[in-house]
């Protein structure tokens, strides 16, 4: 059944505010030539107090020049890790600059549906967020957003499946997974990830997943796929 839900002042302040803030962090690795994204409720405009804001390297240089842009800017560096949720998902890196704040790229090549996963979330990249625009996607609930003036329209995804990857420009497949992701997880809860690594301080992206991949047959075999 659809929904329509208004904002109010403090809701859009705290938008706006966010929007803000992932500006400042992809103007950071604009310095250093690096293209970046920001997703989900920071590009369809449903944020709360609890929002991540987490801005997505899709081509990423190597981890350490994103560091490096990262530390010019003046972002703290609190936490440096490694997760990879399945076997069959891309291994990622992940930058904590504050809480709720992140960078995430991929350590691997990114399949199709696994890049298709930010626009069917709602991506923006930082000429867009500039100019204020606001995407649809979809969030954690299965709910379709579309934004609107005065705040956005939400809508069930189970049984229009095909009607959202159509709008949103994803295959079916990726609606489909998200789905089954997203319903196994309200049935049996979260049940950890695959890979989880937080690097030491003296530690690099490139070593650590070296090692990995030289100890863990599975790692290896998501290395290969295409």
């Amino acid at each position: 059944m659809e929904a329509e839900v208004r904002y109010s002042e403090e809701r859009w302040a705290l938008f706006w505010e966010m929007r803000g803030e992932a500006e400042e962090m992809m103007e950071a690795l604009r310095a250093f030539h690096i293209g970046a994204i920001a997703y989900g409720s920071i590009a369809r405009g449903d944020v709360t107090e609890t929002s991540d804001i987490d801005i997505f390297i899709p081509n990423p240089p190597s981890p350490s020049l994103i560091e490096a842009a990262l530390e010019r800017a003046g972002f703290p560096i609190l936490k440096r890790e490694i997760i990879q949720a399945t076997p069959s998902y891309a291994a990622k890196g992940y930058i904590e600059v504050g809480e709720r704040r992140s960078f995430s790229f991929p350590l691997v090549r990114l399949r199709p549906v696994e890049r298709d996963f930010y626009r069917f979330a709602g991506s923006l990249d930082l000429d867009q967020l500039k100019r204020r625009v606001r995407v649809a996607g979809v969030d954690k609930r299965l709910m379709l957003i579309e934004p609107t003036p005065w705040g956005h329209i939400e809508t069930p995804v189970e049984g229009r499946e095909g009607v959202v990857a159509r709008l949103l420009g994803v295959s079916v497949d990726v609606v489909l997974d998200r789905v089954r992701t997203l319903r196994r997880r309200e049935r049996i809860g979260r049940t950890g990830v695959f890979l989880h690594r937080v690097l030491a301080p003296e530690e690099s992206f490139g070593e650590v997943f070296q090692r990995i991949s030289s100890q863990r047959p599975e790692v290896r075999r998501r290395l290969r796929l295409r």
